[in-house]
């Protein structure tokens, strides 16, 4: 006598259900990972642009870097960062770098937005309460509007 070898149709439901059961515990946890990525490159891009703004007002203090009265020290744009400023003290008139690419703002919620157009900009003359844009640019924050992982909104950052 020969048995029939297979599954049954109650040990096929029992497997999908825990497949189901599965996969809706990981997908929220993807999304916690998505997430966190996400912060890293957002804290990453803040620390990298907030640095090459520092160095930027060391080079004006330094004077490698051409002053006008009225001028706070810090870049006109963030693009300036990028393209360089003409050194002041290079005999050959060399260019200062400080950073060699502008990130975007992970949070950017509109991919058309260029990198610069991505950031929100804090001038010199604003007060740190209610950032506004100004003729320099002293700091950058998140645009977004959404809260991170650890309470905290993006913009306060």
């Amino acid at each position: 006598m020969k048995l029939a070898r297979g599954f049954t149709l109650i040990e096929l439901v029992i497997t999908v259900a825990i497949v189901a059961v599965l996969a809706s515990v990981a997908l929220p946890l993807n999304e916690l990972v998505v997430q966190r990525a996400k912060e890293q490159d957002l804290r990453r891009a803040l620390r990298d642009i907030r640095e090459a703004i520092d160095a930027y007002k060391q080079a004006w203090d330094e004077n490698h870097i051409a002053k006008s009265a009225g001028d706070s020290g810090y870049p006109k744009k963030l693009e300036d960062l990028v393209a360089g400023v003409e050194d002041q003290q290079s005999p050959k008139k060399a260019r200062i770098y400080f950073l060699r690419r502008l990130p975007r703002d992970p949070f950017a919620s509109d991919p058309s937005l260029g990198p610069a157009e991505s950031w929100g900009k804090r001038s010199y003359l604003s007060p740190p309460d209610e950032p506004r844009e100004g003729e320099d640019v002293f700091d950058v924050f998140s645009l977004s509007t959404a809260t991170g992982i650890n309470g905290r909104p993006y913009r306060e950052w």
